[in-house]
């Protein structure tokens, strides 16, 4: 197949994006496919010029909010749909995370030219990325999941409704990017501010204490059920892209009953946020044994060191094949 892998981008996971793909480009070009490369922030990047973008390691920091305002945005509504290597590619492979990659917005172009790609529709793509309306939607679909507010709100409310400590995050990012978990009322106000930098909506939830596990989603079916035990006091960015600082075990150490449960759960979230192709859907398990979900990512990180490919590799199936079935999920479109 003629491929195209769309990565970079100018959102705060910029970094993942392009850790991503350099997996991605390598597994698919293994299986001998014709696979270009387009970078969504400067466009299409000759075979000659890969080697300068596509670098495999991620910070332990994301970009600077200075470092993605300097990238040229044009390219998204001018010249996306212009690209002959777009236009005539079988498949668009999205290597993104965040901002305009995963919202809906690159889906919407994409959709309008005609284009297969994969993952999951606008709408399905914009429902998960923000996480107010993905948690409604949970609960509405008998998905378990922490109790939150959105911000602004006083901090004596905060304790009263949710307790303390909460976690603080943009409602509309990846990664953990701007997230702080905060202790009490006097680390509220600097926490909503943080992560008002990377988003105008701020979601605060209630930090629930406990065993993190994720499942991934293929073509509608849950993948092996993973634990991850960060060195941090949650999976922030450094320990996800960081070599050595979480321990990942899959399958998860959990009761039979516990992976079913995730599983199903996993599925019933992938579902009512109107999910295609594949995803990931984080949990939370509780002391009482009660799996929360946390998010589902509709592009979740294909790195060295992410969680998706290991839970494909634990279902059978090694990363050049996950890259297949995800190709093969978006021919024809079908979220």
């Amino acid at each position: 197949m003629r491929i195209t892998v769309l990565t970079g981008g100018t959102s705060s996971e910029r970094d993942v994006a392009i850790a991503s793909a350099v997996q991605v480009v390598a597994a698919l070009r293994s299986r001998n496919h014709d696979v270009r490369v387009v970078d969504t922030a400067k466009g299409y990047v000759p075979p000659m010029e890969e080697a300068s973008l596509l670098h495999a390691s991620v910070g332990v920091t994301p970009p600077s909010l200075e470092s993605l305002a300097a990238l040229e945005r044009g390219l998204l509504v001018s010249g996306l749909g212009n690209l002959p290597v777009v236009r005539d590619a079988d498949v668009v492979f999205l290597a993104l995370h965040g901002g305009w990659g995963e919202d809906g917005t690159i889906q919407s172009i994409l959709d309008v030219i005609g284009v297969p790609y994969t993952g999951s529709g606008p709408l399905g793509s914009a429902l998960a990325l923000d996480k107010d309306i993905s948690k409604r939607l949970f609960r509405q679909a008998g998905v378990p999941t922490p109790d939150w507010l959105m911000a602004p709100q006083p901090a004596h409310v905060v304790g009263q409704r949710l307790g303390w400590p909460v976690v603080v995050k943009p409602s509309h990012e990846g990664s953990t990017v701007g997230l702080s978990v905060v202790h009490g009322a006097e680390e509220l106000l600097a926490a909503v501010e943080t992560a008002s930098e990377y988003d105008a909506e701020v979601l605060i939830e209630a930090f629930v204490p406990g065993r993190e596990l994720t499942v991934g989603v293929l073509a509608d079916q849950a993948l092996t059920v993973g634990e991850i035990v960060p060195q941090h006091d949650i999976f922030d960015y450094e320990c996800k892209y960081t070599p050595g600082m979480s321990e990942e075990t899959f399958p998860a150490d959990v009761p039979p009953s516990i992976v079913e449960s995730c599983q199903q759960l996993a599925v019933t979230a992938h579902r009512a946020l109107k999910l295609g192709g594949y995803s990931r859907v984080d949990f939370r398990l509780t002391a009482q044994g009660q799996p929360l979900c946390l998010e589902v990512n509709t592009l979740p990180g294909l790195t060295a060191t992410s969680l998706l490919p290991q839970s494909a590799l634990a279902s059978g199936i090694d990363f050049a094949e996950l890259c297949d079935r995800i190709c093969a999920v978006g021919v024809p479109r079908g979220a």
